[in-house]
C-alpha cells in the first residue's frame, strides 16, 4: 500500500567540508549570489596598486588590515635583494613594489619587504608563518591561492576589482560550487611525488575536469603526504579547472602549524584544535563528482605540451594527434605538437634539455629542495645546462643553508637564489630565452609562460633535478 508523506520527516544528509566552510563564512545570500566572510587577505605587487587606487578614489579605508598581509614576489629579482627596489630594473615592477610598499604603510597592513627573510612567494609564506588556518577563508589576487587549500582552507584566486570590494568590506562575493572528490589511495612507489599525483589527475580528467566545482581530495595516499606535498597537490587543482582544492586537516596539519609565529598558543590552541576536528566531509556527505585513483599505479609524471593535462608517464611516448577523437583536443595537440617542436611517437626520456628551474609556489619549500639536493649530491649538472634553484621564501633559504643544501647544489653547478616566483612566471629578470627547453618544478607549461617561445616540461623537483645533472628528460629511479 501507498503510505502518505505527509508528517514524514526526512533526515538531511551530511555536509561537505565545503559545504561546512561556506556556511560558516555565510553572511548573506539572495538568488545565487552570496556574501562570504574573508578571514585572510593575501596582497602581492602586481595585482593590488589599481585596488588601493579604487580605495583612494572612493575615500574608503581598509576595514580589517589586521586580516591582511603584503609580499613581494612577482616581479622581484633573485639576486640583490636587500637593495629593495633599488635592485628592480623594471620601472613598471619598481613601481608596483613601491605603491605596495606605500599602501601598505598608509592602511596600517603587515609588510614583509625584500631582503627581509621572513618575505617570499605568498602561497609559502602564509603557511609558514601559521596565517593559514583549517575552516578560513582566504584570498589573494592569484590563481594559486587554492595552495592553502592543504590547511582545510577555503581558499581562492580573486581579481583586482573583488581586491578592492575586501579591502574595504572583509567580504567577497561569491557563487557556490559544486562539489567533487579525488580519493588516490594506495603507497606512492619509490620517486613518486605529490607533484607526479596531480600531474597524474591532469592527465586524467583535463584541464576543465573539475570546472565549477570544488574538488576534496581524499584517500590514503593523500593522508600519508606532507603538507609540503599536500600544498603542491591543492596547489595544482586549480589547473583542473577547480575554484578551490581541499584536504582535510589532521595531525599532520596541526603538527605543521603548531607553534608558528601566528598560529594560536595555549587556551585559544586547544579551542582552535577542537573547532577544526569537525572539519571533515560527513560519512553520508554527498559529492556530485566522485573520482578514484590508484596511487601505487602512479608512475613519475612529465608534461609534453602547453597545459598541464597534456602530460604522460616517464616512459611514454608523445601521442599522435591523429588518434585523438575529440576535435577541439585534436587541435590543441597538433598547436601543442608545433609549438614544443615535438613528433608523433617521441619518446619524452632522453629529451634534451637546455634549462631546469627548481622553485614557484607549487615546489620551492624545504622538502622540493632536499629532494633535488638528494639527487645533485656528488654529481655535477650536464654540460651546457643552466639550472637554478629558488627558494619560496627567506626562510626556506635560511633553512636550506642551516642543512647544508645550498652547498650540495652550488657545487653541483646549480644558482642558488633568493626567493620569488621567479622563472615560473616571467615577469622579472628570470626568463627562457627563445626556443630554450626547460625542465621545471613550475604549475604551467602554458605558451610563452616562462619566456618568449620557451618550451616548459612539468615535473617533479627530484626529476628536474635528475635532467639538470643528465642534460635529459630521464627517469630518475634510474639514477
Amino acid at each position: 500500500m501507498a503510505w502518505p508523506l505527509e508528517g514524514l520527516i526526512v533526515a538531511e544528509r551530511g555536509r561537505t567540508l565545503y559545504e561546512k566552510i561556506w556556511d560558516s563564512r555565510l553572511v548573506a545570500e539572495d538568488e545565487g549570489e552570496a556574501l562570504l566572510y574573508v578571514d585572510l587577505h593575501l596582497l602581492h605587487e602586481v595585482t593590488s596598486p589599481q585596488a588601493f587606487a579604487g580605495l583612494a578614489a572612493r575615500r574608503l579605508s581598509v576595514r580589517r588590515p589586521e586580516r591582511a598581509l603584503a609580499l613581494f614576489d612577482h616581479g622581484v629579482p633573485t639576486e640583490n635583494q636587500q637593495a629593495g627596489a633599488g635592485a628592480v630594473r623594471d620601472p613598471e615592477a619598481r613601481a608596483q613594489i613601491e605603491m605596495l610598499t606605500a599602501n601598505s604603510e598608509a592602511f596600517g597592513i603587515v609588510r614583509f619587504d625584500m631582503g627581509d627573510p621572513r618575505n617570499g612567494i605568498v602561497h609559502v609564506v602564509a603557511p609558514e608563518q601559521g596565517r593559514t588556518h583549517p575552516g578560513m577563508t582566504i584570498v589573494c589576487g592569484d590563481s594559486h591561492t587554492s595552495t592553502h587549500g592543504a590547511f582545510g582552507a577555503l581558499a581562492f584566486g580573486i581579481g583586482t576589482s573583488e581586491i578592492e570590494h575586501v579591502l574595504a568590506t572583509q567580504t567577497i562575493r561569491a557563487e557556490k560550487a559544486k562539489t567533487m572528490r579525488i580519493s588516490i589511495d594506495g603507497t606512492l612507489a619509490p620517486g613518486v611525488t605529490a607533484k607526479d599525483m596531480a600531474l597524474a589527475v591532469l592527465a586524467r580528467i583535463g584541464v576543465d575536469g573539475a570546472s565549477g566545482h570544488v574538488v576534496e581530495f581524499a584517500g590514503s595516499a593523500v593522508r600519508a603526504l606532507s603538507m609540503e606535498g599536500r600544498m603542491t597537490l591543492c596547489n595544482l587543482s586549480i589547473e583542473m579547472g577547480a575554484r578551490a582544492g581541499l584536504i582535510a586537516p589532521d595531525a599532520t596539519t596541526l603538527a605543521y602549524l603548531e607553534g608558528r609565529p601566528a598560529a594560536p598558543r595555549g587556551e585559544d590552541w586547544r579551542h582552535a584544535v577542537d573547532r577544526w576536528a569537525a572539519l571533515a566531509s560527513d560519512a553520508d556527505a554527498v559529492f556530485a563528482r566522485d573520482i578514484r585513483l590508484d596511487g601505487s599505479a602512479i608512475p613519475p609524471m612529465v608534461s609534453w605540451g602547453i597545459t598541464p593535462a597534456q602530460t604522460i608517464a616517464i616512459d611514454g611516448r608523445v601521442p599522435d594527434p591523429a588518434a585523438i577523437a575529440d576535435a577541439a583536443q585534436r587541435i590543441v595537440a597538433e598547436r601543442a605538437l608545433a609549438y614544443m617542436d615535438l613528433r608523433p611517437g617521441t619518446a619524452i626520456a632522453g629529451l634534451p634539455i637546455d634549462r631546469v628551474f627548481i622553485g614557484s609556489c607549487t615546489n620551492s619549500r624545504i622538502e622540493d629542495i632536499r629532494a633535488a639536493a638528494a639527487i645533485a649530491r656528488g654529481r655535477r649538472i650536464a654540460q651546457g645546462v643552466r639550472a637554478m634553484v629558488v627558494p619560496g621564501s627567506g626562510l626556506v633559504r635560511k633553512q636550506a643553508e642551516s642543512e647544508g643544501l645550498d652547498r650540495i647544489l652550488v657545487a653541483a653547478g646549480f644558482d642558488w637564489r633568493e626567493p620569488g616566483c621567479s622563472l615560473c612566471v616571467g615577469m622579472n629578470p628570470d626568463r627562457l630565452d627563445p626556443g630554450e627547453r626547460c625542465a621545471s618544478t613550475s604549475n604551467r607549461n602554458f605558451e610563452h609562460r616562462q619566456g618568449r617561445n620557451g618550451r616548459t616540461h612539468l615535473m617533479s623537483p627530484a626529476m628536474a633535478a635528475a635532467a639538470a645533472v643528465t642534460g635529459r628528460i630521464v627517469d630518475l629511479r634510474d639514477l
